[in-house]
């Protein structure tokens, strides 16, 4: 009965170690154990084109709409990063992504946006920072306004991906109900661009972060990786 009790008590602990890990709250401790910078610092291990990304000081940055990508795939991770927006800033942090070439209709797109500039505030709500772009908006903007950072933390598990930006979480999303390539399950159109189901595609692929897009520019610093 002991031995019973003691296996029902450690796969309990086990199951609220696992919720606990996929529902986060807020921000994790990056000085734990597991985690390792998302590049390095002189970029040796990342994808891009040559003269586009630069690192100085510890700060990412791109001089055009060029993605940058790990050198490896990745499944199931936490990813904990800082980001700072500019006036009209539109970028993104892309994830399972198993086409870098034709990345956009080939993984999801977690927005990185100016909600201040005029031209996102007036967008659907699925463009704006925290959406799930395209496909399901965040249920607050919680996004500094230019020049501020803030803090990203991007949990992916099977066909999950939580969202935590300044240490609310903002956006749960299940990959597994949208379905469609031309409607939501919300019933908001998808873009034509993305013309391939968010449930269909691979949940094993790299990871990317948006370069200088519509002529804004974006800055990452405190870029770590937890694979789980």
């Amino acid at each position: 009965m002991r031995k019973t009790l003691y296996v029902a008590f450690v796969l309990l602990g086990l199951s609220a170690y696992t919720l606990a890990q996929g529902v986060p709250k807020g921000h994790p401790n990056t000085n734990t154990t597991g985690w390792k910078p998302l590049f390095e610092s002189d970029l040796s291990d990342a994808g891009f084109p040559k003269g586009i990304w630069t690192m100085s000081e510890g700060v990412l940055t791109a001089s055009a709409d060029k993605t940058i990508w790990t050198a490896q795939p990745y499944e199931d991770f936490v990813l904990d990063l800082q980001f700072q927006t500019a006036d009209g800033t539109n970028s993104g942090v892309v994830v399972h992504c198993s086409d870098t070439t034709n990345w956009i209709p080939n993984s999801v797109e977690i927005q990185i946006a100016d909600d201040f500039a005029q031209k996102w505030a007036e967008s659907p709500k699925n463009w704006q920072c925290g959406a799930l772009f395209g496909h399901q908006a965040p249920t607050k903007s919680l996004v500094k306004k230019p020049g501020e950072w803030n803090r990203y933390t991007v949990t992916c598990q099977g066909k999950m991906i939580y969202i935590v930006l300044n240490n609310q979480l903002i956006n749960t999303i299940d990959l597994a109900q949208f379905t469609s390539a031309k409607k939501n399950p919300d019933g908001s159109d998808v873009p034509e661009w993305l013309n391939k189901p968010a449930a269909e595609l691979p949940l094993r692929g790299f990871i990317g972060l948006q370069g200088k897009h519509a002529g804004a520019p974006i800055y990452f610093r405190n870029m770590k990786i937890k694979p789980l």
